[in-house]
């Protein structure tokens, strides 16, 4: 039986040389390896009590909306400033170069509810940090996060505070 990190195709020195690219279309492209992969991000969610899952666009709406589906929780898109139609809270965090905002409905997450973040990718923590801070803004409670792919040597997963987090798929590298 295949293993989700068989789907990922490892792409070398892209986008620029000495990155080693985790690409995830090959999964999504399976059939076997899309519900390969959804499935095992969805049990590292067993035992964990939460009323919602968020996650950040794009790929996390990929993997979050049927986790969410599954476990009969509704689904809390987070995105890019400027595309939420209601009104929202925003949190700026730093890239390489620059810096970037991302928002959620002001009324997305009620004060106490439980919150699972999903995301394809754990890099090096700045959009997961960014997602934990949004949450809290509006009192809700991270309690974990999962991603497909985790880059451990990045150390992302240390930006989380108290947020618990796993990943199905872990590389030692970046």
């Amino acid at each position: 039986m295949k293993k989700v990190e068989d789907y990922i195709r490892s792409i070398p020195d892209y986008p620029k040389k000495g990155i080693n690219f985790r690409d995830i279309t090959t999964v999504l492209g399976d059939p076997e390896g899309l519900k390969l992969a959804v499935d095992e991000m969805n049990a590292l969610l067993e035992g964990v009590e939460f009323d919602v899952v968020a996650g950040p666009e794009a790929r996390g709406f990929l993997f979050g909306m049927p986790i969410a589906y599954m476990n009969g929780k509704g689904f809390v898109p987070i995105r890019k400033k400027g595309k939420l139609p209601y009104f929202t809270i925003e949190q700026e965090y730093d890239l390489e170069y620059g810096s970037a905002s991302i928002e959620i409905h002001k009324d997305a997450i009620k004060p106490g509810e439980k919150v699972v973040i999903i995301d394809d990718l754990m890099a090096t923590g700045g959009t997961a940090e960014a997602m934990v801070k949004l949450i809290e803004k509006l009192g809700g409670i991270p309690v974990k996060m999962i991603c497909l792919i985790e880059l451990m040597g990045l150390k992302g997963k240390d930006r989380l505070g108290n947020c618990e987090f796993d990943s199905v798929v872990k590389y030692p590298d970046a």
